[in-house]
């Protein structure tokens, strides 16, 4: 009787998660002349309109957004997990007089709201010259995402026996080949989690793009779905394609790695 109660609540929940992307798939095929004139907004299209993703594409210049999107996004998840995997080291294996205090700040600027980042921010990168470039993005999605994977690796080093580590030093190897060759093979379940969620965090923002961005041949996927609102009046079954457009490739990418943030997600779970 729990299990079959757990399974009908599980579904429930499942089907209200779901509603908002089922409703975008119907808008997304529909005609404006029925999203207008029809209420039931939840409905399935009476008459499937293709098209739609064609017209996103076309006149939301998505091909050069996408591919700002990437410029963006793969060096970023890149330049993260290496320096928090440097950091996480050191802060695991390594005991020194600050440890502990640099690991509360790297915690301590997870708790920062971003809204009130939003302006200091925006000052710093026009007083060194990276506003409105890719360099400038990139930087602080390293910088601000530093934090979390930092706390993430660390915890997990943790769990990797302190003997594997004497071992290689007995045998003369270096702190650095260490790293390179014990830590990493050890980590890489972690920092590929770690690496999917921050692509798909990454590539679906929109704050920081908006605030360090301004010109358009420098905008991502985000920023460009903006293109498909007009004056009068939006094309809502047009900008719903473009939203799934922009939501097919994070999801490709869970798709493909969703055995490795399983692994990293339990491993070390269980003992023996």
């Amino acid at each position: 009787m729990k299990r079959t109660l757990f399974y009908i609540f599980a579904t429930l929940l499942v089907l209200v998660w779901l509603m908002p992307f089922v409703i975008t798939m119907f808008t997304s095929v529909k005609s404006m002349d029925e999203l207008m004139m029809g209420r039931r907004w939840w409905e399935p299209p009476k008459e499937l309109r293709f098209e739609n993703y064609a017209t996103a594409w076309q006149d939301a210049n998505m091909g050069r957004y996408f591919m700002n999107t990437f410029i963006i996004t793969v060096p970023s998840v890149l330049g993260a997990l290496f320096l928090s995997s440097l950091g996480a080291f050191a802060l695991a294996w390594y005991d020194f007089r600050l440890s502990k205090t640099i690991l509360m700040i790297f915690v301590g600027g997870m708790l920062i709201p971003f809204q009130m980042l939003l302006i200091p921010v925006y000052r710093m990168s026009i007083s060194f010259g990276i506003y409105d470039s890719y360099i400038g993005v990139i930087l602080f999605h390293i910088a601000f995402q530093l934090g979390f994977c930092t706390f993430f690796l660390r915890n997990f080093m943790k769990t990797i026996p302190a003997s594997i580590f004497d071992a290689a030093m007995i045998d003369g190897a270096g702190h650095f080949l260490i790293y390179r060759r014990i830590v990493l093979p050890l980590v890489v379940p972690a920092m590929a989690a770690l690496g999917i969620l921050e692509f798909t965090w990454i590539w679906n923002d929109y704050l920081w793009s908006l605030i360090l961005i301004q010109s358009d041949r420098f905008k991502p996927v985000t920023l460009g779905l903006v293109n498909l609102q007009g004056q009068w009046i939006t094309s809502w079954n047009v900008m719903a394609a473009g939203s799934i457009i922009a939501a097919v490739v994070p999801l490709v990418v869970f798709l493909l790695f969703q055995r490795y943030f399983i692994e990293g997600l339990t491993v070390g779970s269980v003992k023996g």
